[in-house]
């Protein structure tokens, strides 16, 4: 059959696109028209549950290469000396719906999928190196606070803040937020963080904990309110649309990926707790280590079939790295593949764009939308005697940090710099300049003087103030509030 002929899915020809079978003077519409009820049934069925977060996003294919030698700390093939690893990545936003502008302040995005020879490896990061709670069990009901009310369906300021002030372990994210960063002026632009603390585990078995840099060769630059605000309007996919026509264009972007690595034994006794995803290492402990070039220089030919259902999961590692006691993190790598479970099928890693390059060997089967099964001679059950695949005996010596005890009590008790608001004011004071300053004084004078409530709004003010205390009595004074006793008081702790 040629291929300009319309077929049902069947693959069987049909007689018109545009008229539907019908019968009777009143042109009544037969049930018999299969090929009406299927095109109605598919269109009723194109879309699958949105994502609850980084719902709105974009992405391209590209590659990664390693140009530099960290063999010394990881046995992963893809990250040894030459290799060059296909890569699919999905900027996005946080908050907004799927169909929410591009340039609302959020932050972003930044998952990437390697395709490697030892099966994918998923790093699901965002553009900034830290976020807004530390414990999983708090993420309902972060993102609960920066959606909807279930009332009105309006976002919500005093609901936002009531969060934030009562959360404190969030004014390092929230002082990235309302900073330059929250307003990328495009993917391209912007870098990209691991976030989370990672384990490296090299041939000899030794253990390293790490943390992932992906720095623009674009530059990192940003746009203001003001346009963020009319690309909104005007452009609402302007981000979509900038990483499209460049790619298109020949003008493909690129990062240059860097890591920390700490030893393994500084955990248990660094100042503060190095597997906090509020916290940051500081370069001059543990200085970046370039690693290699990711490239992106393909764009996507379906959208939906490519982007939207994508799955990306911190579950998904390959031998030579490994998981760490960061709590965020342990709680994402259930929730993660968890939700693509329920969004995109039980057999969402066998959707091409999520299949690994190579062989998958492993007893799981049936389910709704499977489509590679094994051999027919091939057992379903494990342990067998009739030549099923095996697991792999461990190579490295026996025992993680999940055995390690003293590992484990330091990462869970209180260090000497874990205050919650130390980073955030050193990200004010000793980061930003006077102009980065002023503009983040603005946008939280905005955002605060939304808040109705008047305990929250004071609450809010009295969060800055622990952020920095000059910063907290400027906003006061923005705001046209009172002075009170608790501002002078935060700053004799400061």
């Amino acid at each position: 059959m040629t291929a300009n002929i319309s077929t049902t899915q069947s693959g069987a020809p049909v007689t018109s696109d545009a008229h539907s079978k019908s019968v009777g003077a009143d042109g009544a519409i037969i049930l018999t028209d299969h090929y009406l009820v299927e095109k109605l049934a598919q269109f009723n069925r194109e879309r699958v549950p949105e994502r609850v977060v980084h719902a709105k996003g974009g992405g391209a294919f590209g590659t990664f290469k390693t140009t530099s030698d960290v063999s010394a700390y990881t046995k992963a093939a893809f990250l040894q000396p030459g290799t060059e690893t296909d890569m699919l990545i999905r900027f996005s936003s946080v908050a907004g719906e799927n169909g929410s502008p591009d340039t609302w302040r959020d932050p972003r995005g930044f998952a990437v999928k390697f395709y490697t020879s030892e099966g994918n490896y998923d790093l699901v990061g965002n553009n900034t190196p830290v976020f807004f709670i530390r414990d999983g069990i708090k993420f309902p009901d972060f993102i609960h606070s920066q959606k909807r009310l279930p009332g009105t369906h309006l976002r919500d300021a005093d609901m936002q803040w009531d969060f934030w002030t009562l959360s404190p372990e969030s004014a390092h994210q929230v002082t990235w937020l309302m900073g330059d960063r929250g307003l990328p002026a495009s993917w391209r632009e912007m870098q990209g963080y691991g976030s989370h603390t990672y384990q490296w585990i090299n041939a000899a078995g030794e253990r390293f904990w790490v943390k992932y840099h992906f720095k623009s060769n674009q530059g990192v630059n940003s746009m203001t309110s003001d346009q963020a605000e009319q690309l909104a309007g005007s452009d609402a996919d302007f981000y979509i649309r900038d990483l499209s026509e460049n790619i298109e264009a020949g003008n493909f972007p690129s990062w240059e990926l860097h890591v920390q690595v700490m030893p393994y034994e500084d955990a248990k006794t660094y100042r503060f707790n190095p597997f906090d995803l509020t916290k940051v290492w500081p370069h001059a402990d543990y200085p970046l280590i370039h690693v290699g070039t990711m490239e992106l220089n393909k764009n996507p030919e379906n959208y939906f079939a490519q982007i939207e259902q994508a799955t990306f999961a911190p579950s998904n590692f390959v031998p030579g790295i490994a998981a760490s006691p960061d709590k965020m993190l342990q709680a994402r790598i259930f929730s993660y593949a968890d939700a693509h479970r329920y969004r995109v099928g039980t057999n969402h890693a066998q959707i091409p764009v999520n299949q690994p390059k190579n062989q998958v060997n492993n007893y799981s089967q049936d389910g709704q939308g499977r489509y590679l099964f094994n051999a027919p001679s091939t057992p379903v059950y494990a342990p067998n005697s009739v030549g099923g695949p095996a697991a792999v005996e461990p190579t490295s010596p026996a025992g993680g940090w999940e055995n390690d005890g003293e590992l484990t009590l330091a990462a869970h008790t209180l260090h000497s710099e874990d205050s919650d608001f130390v980073q955030a004011g050193a990200l004010y004071r000793e980061v930003y300049d006077d102009g980065a300053k002023a503009r983040l004084l603005e946008t939280i004078t905005g955002a605060v003087g939304g808040v109705k409530n008047a305990d929250i709004k004071e609450r809010a003010i009295q969060y800055w103030t622990n952020v920095d205390a000059e910063l907290g009595a400027k906003l006061r004074a923005n705001l046209g509030a009172g002075q009170t006793t608790s501002d002078a008081e935060a700053a004799n702790k400061l």
